[in-house]
């Protein structure tokens, strides 16, 4: 782990392609042994940026330091001390799974017996040992997306960059790379994570970063997200012609209002205390869902809930 305490740190970061501004002027910071999670929908700026960071793309404007490194100046000592996990998988289908391992190590200058105890390592910890024979094509699915993690960590980074690193991955398998990421985070690796699912956001990200059209909306805790955005509850009256109370008849309990289609979201303090306050006035809704709010609702609050396309 970096001796550091600011791993990634980014002012006024812009990514321009010719008149479209990708990225528009961000500012975040990532510490040593966090995660931090950028959530966008596609288009948003997320990959962009993560390709920013690992040097990938060179940014337009503005300051983008990693690892104390300039990425624009010390790109190749930046790479070295990165894993990167991109959203393709691009493993070497000719090859075995060590010998997938054994062919990246050896870009890292790790060969020999070296190169062979890192990856059996590597294969043990994600839970990849006795296949170290087995072709890729013969791995399942989620099989794949350890080994390529796996991959990632060759030259014990001080970064792993995860795009999206379970999308197509069935329950299971996705709990179990959420299982080893967070094994990997309790280590000390900083994690650096972009995702589609809020609840693989809101299990492994210390922060998050709301990204949309280019810029950041908001970052902190998932919990200060919810908070502020959001609601501790929130009541889904599933009925477009509800008749509900207004604000002052619920003496401030509904903290905000929203609705989609046929649903109607309330977010309150207290899921109990509303339904009773609701029924005391004589509002019964007839179908409803009581739950806590999550991050999705932060998500869907500032963003919108129309399909963007």
């Amino acid at each position: 782990m970096c001796a550091t305490s600011t791993v990634v740190l980014a002012r006024s970061l812009t990514k321009r392609y010719g008149a479209i501004d990708a990225v528009r002027g961000v500012d975040f910071s990532i510490e040593a042994g966090e995660c931090f999670g950028f959530l966008g929908v596609n288009g948003a700026g997320k990959t962009t940026t993560m390709k920013m960071i690992y040097c990938r793309i060179a940014r337009t404007s503005g300051e983008l330091l990693v690892l104390g490194m300039d990425t624009s100046r010390d790109a190749l000592g930046i790479k070295a001390r990165l894993g990167v996990v991109a959203q393709e998988n691009a493993l070497d289908p000719e090859l075995t799974v060590i010998e997938n391992l054994l062919l990246y190590a050896s870009f890292f200058g790790i060969t020999g017996e070296r190169a062979y105890k890192r990856a059996a390592q590597l294969l043990e910890l994600l839970s990849l040992g006795g296949k170290e024979k087995a072709q890729v094509k013969e791995l399942s699915g989620g099989m794949k997306r350890r080994l390529v993690i796996a991959r990632a960590l060759v030259n014990d980074p001080d970064i792993l960059v995860l795009d999206e690193p379970t999308t197509g991955l069935d329950p299971q398998a996705r709990l179990l790379v959420w299982e080893k990421l967070t094994s990997l985070r309790e280590a000390g690796l900083t994690l650096l994570l972009t995702t589609h699912y809020m609840e693989e956001a809101a299990r492994l990200c210390n922060r998050v970063a709301i990204i949309d059209e280019g810029k950041i909306l908001a970052q902190g805790t998932p919990e200060q997200l919810i908070a502020q955005f959001a609601a501790a509850d929130v009541l889904e009256i599933i009925d477009p012609a509800a008749r509900l109370p207004v604000d002052g008849q619920l003496d401030g309990l509904i903290v905000r209002r929203e609705r989609y289609g046929e649903v109607h979201y309330l977010f309150n303090h207290d899921n109990r205390v509303l339904l009773h306050r609701m029924n005391e006035l004589g509002f019964d809704p007839p179908r409803h869902v009581a739950r806590r709010a999550t991050l999705e609702d932060v998500f869907l609050n500032m963003t919108g809930r129309e399909l963007v396309e």
